[in-house]
């Protein structure tokens, strides 16, 4: 019997970490029996990249956008024509990674943070594709925005998520995804496992977050693709289920979510 296919949501495949060995990476994720890999920009010149690899690579995606720590550089007058030209690739499955971070001190004003990720979800609205939200330290605030300002038909994902079981509850009432990244391996997660016993597992994603937030028994190394198999392997163990089950619903989602026939 042929294995399902795994999935990574989230991966930063463009990411100057991988110069030295990108397409060794790449394959190795496909021996590990990972068939979809979606990349998701932070700026223009990821968004570049991501889209080239998308040329080179079958399993890889792409979606376009700045990262809320990148909005300083993002000029609507410049960046929307590009981004629509873009949207109009058939590899290019939603307007990400966008939404809000308030972790650092001396990151981008929160007005203007605010300010590109509602012309963000505009546009995603306008070219009928879901959004990758990112979140940090801002939970109110992206919701908000998320909830008064995206189309249903749009839909979305909360990527790498670490919130709240009753926040997910919010979430989900809005139609959206739930991604979970390696976090959910760390012996001392604390959220993240309630998250995954509570939310149904036709509304999860596997991410990697590569090259970041690598799960054990990796972790404080250079996380890969090949690597979204131990959060799946520690899904099916939460939910008490078959790990080929995981590996099947959660690349079924990316299919419905991000509109693949594959």
């Amino acid at each position: 019997m042929n294995l399902p296919y795994l999935s990574d949501s989230h991966a930063h495949l463009d990411d100057s970490r991988y110069d030295s060995d990108r397409e060794n990476v790449i394959r190795e994720a496909e021996e590990a029996g990972v068939g979809l890999i979606l990349n998701p920009a932070v700026n223009e010149h990821s968004a570049r990249c991501a889209l080239e690899l998308t040329k080179e690579f079958d399993i890889v995606y792409a979606a376009v956008g700045f990262h809320p720590s990148d909005c300083r550089d993002f000029d609507p007058d410049v960046h929307l024509p590009m981004m629509e030209t873009w949207c109009q690739d058939e590899k290019v499955l939603a307007i990400g990674e966008i939404g809000l971070d308030y972790y650092y001190d001396d990151g981008a004003p929160r007005d203007l943070q605010k300010k590109v990720f509602e012309t963000h979800i505009d546009l995603a609205n306008r070219m009928e594709l879901p959004i990758i939200v990112h979140n940090r330290e801002a939970h109110r605030d992206t919701y908000e925005m998320v909830r008064d300002l995206l189309d249903e038909e749009s839909g979305g994902v909360f990527h790498a998520y670490s919130g709240s079981v009753e926040m997910a509850k919010q979430l989900l009432d809005l139609g959206l995804y739930i991604s979970i990244a390696g976090p959910l391996t760390f012996k001392n997660a604390r959220k993240a496992p309630d998250v995954v016993a509570y939310v149904p597992l036709d509304r999860l994603l596997l991410e990697t977050d590569s090259p970041y937030l690598t799960p054990m028994p990796y972790r404080g190394k250079r996380n890969h693709p090949a690597y979204v198999r131990y959060i799946a392997e520690k899904i099916a163990e939460i939910k008490n289920i078959p790990y080929e089950d995981v590996v099947y619903q959660t690349f079924e989602n990316c299919k419905t979510l991000f509109g693949l026939d594959v």
